[in-house]
């Protein structure tokens, strides 16, 4: 807690802090992959959002998988309007650390992106990530298409079964549109947060083990 705020609760819309009007500044360009940070997406391309604790590692997940487009790290799922890091660590924005995935479904499929996202990070942990706690810590899928949707629900169930079946304990993963994640908006965190661990290769990370793992 933090003079008497519990991080694992989930604000309201009128209790989150007030943020401001501006973008934070990044850059153009991916760190790593070369590609746009913000869009244009080429045509054909879908985009996805995941939040699974810290979103360093879970970025670098996504960027070294084969027919991912770009990453980007940000807020999303709450209300404050283009949040910093500080104020999202409070709990107070209602955000979870998220990552942007935009990815050619020709290339990968969304099933593969899913597999990773369950088998690099604790879904049966509410609002925690090991010892990172807090609602920004939640795990999230936040999707575009109904298409996308369908896969989530359903790849829900079927690591739920593999974890059953080791006995742990129950998926918490938040499942919904992106539009009606909070405020409906990613909101991309300060230029330092993106390709954090390219540029400091030995950074924290907390991704990389699994419980369980389906085919």
């Amino acid at each position: 807690m933090i003079f008497g705020f519990d991080k694992t609760t989930m604000i309201t819309a009128d209790q989150a802090m007030p943020g401001r009007p501006v973008a934070l500044p990044v850059a153009d360009t991916h760190v790593v992959l070369g590609t746009p940070l913000q869009g244009p997406w080429p045509e054909g391309t879908e985009v996805i959002y995941f939040g699974m604790g810290c979103f360093w590692g879970s970025e670098r997940i996504f960027w070294q998988t084969p027919g991912v487009y770009s990453t980007a790290v940000g807020y999303m799922g709450g209300w404050t309007p283009n949040p910093t890091y500080e104020e999202t660590c409070t709990a107070k924005t209602g955000h979870a650390e998220t990552v942007q995935v935009v990815y050619d479904p020709a290339k990968v499929n969304v099933d593969t992106l899913l597999k990773a996202f369950w088998e690099n990070h604790d879904p049966t942990t509410a609002n925690r990530q090991g010892g990172d706690i807090g609602t920004q810590y939640r795990s999230a899928i936040f999707t575009t298409t109904p298409e996308q949707a369908d896969a989530a629900r359903a790849s829900r169930d079927k690591y739920q079964e593999a974890l059953s079946e080791q006995g742990y304990g129950t998926i918490t993963t938040q499942i919904a549109p992106a539009t009606e994640a909070g405020d409906g908006t990613f909101y991309y965190a300060e230029d330092y947060h993106q390709g954090y661990l390219h540029k400091n290769p030995g950074g924290y990370c907390n991704h990389g083990f699994c419980q369980a793992s389906y085919a």
